[in-house]
């Protein structure tokens, strides 16, 4: 009995730690690698082109997730392999799949927040798609925003002190 569970045990490990690299495939793979993935496997798949820079940066920030979280398999597909015709202008783009079904979807630099975008903050935000169980304990990105905020209410003049300069 003891044997068994051990076997279990290293076989549930071994399934957990499944992947652990992000993985280049082409439009032939996609049923394969992300259709067929398997049951309870999330698939998170980046649609890039050389020679964009913050498509390049993506896939630095996955290569680094795809070590952290190693029960969630991660490709990435040059945009126009995958789909034909995908515009330019919606790179970069990430699908998020659980069994072949698409639960999320980031598509265009703006979702990103441009160059400044953090591996932490794709990782929070993939995360709120349920593929990868974070140990962020809150949005990266707020605490920016709230600093960016209280700096632009700091340079607006109140109300009052604007009325005052007019007496």
């Amino acid at each position: 009995l003891y044997r068994q569970q051990r076997l279990a045990e290293m076989k549930a490990a071994q399934m957990k730690n499944k992947f652990g690299e992000v993985l280049e495939i082409s439009g032939k793979d996609y049923v394969q690698e992300v259709t067929k993935a398997g049951k309870g496997i999330w698939v998170v798949l980046h649609l890039y082109k050389q020679g964009i820079p913050l498509c390049a940066l993506i896939n630095q920030h996955l290569n680094g997730l795809a070590r952290k979280f190693r029960d969630v398999k991660f490709i990435k597909a040059i945009s126009t392999t995958c789909i034909p015709n995908y515009p330019d202008k919606n790179l970069p783009t990430i699908f998020v799949y659980l069994e072949g079904d698409i639960k999320a979807q980031f598509i265009g630099p703006l979702v990103f927040g441009g160059m400044n975008l953090t591996r932490d903050e794709l990782e929070w935000k993939i995360s709120e798609s349920g593929a990868i169980k974070t140990d962020l304990e809150e949005n990266p990105r707020k605490q920016i925003q709230d600093q960016l905020m209280s700096s632009i209410r700091a340079c607006v003049p109140t109300r009052e002190e604007s009325d005052s300069e007019d007496d």
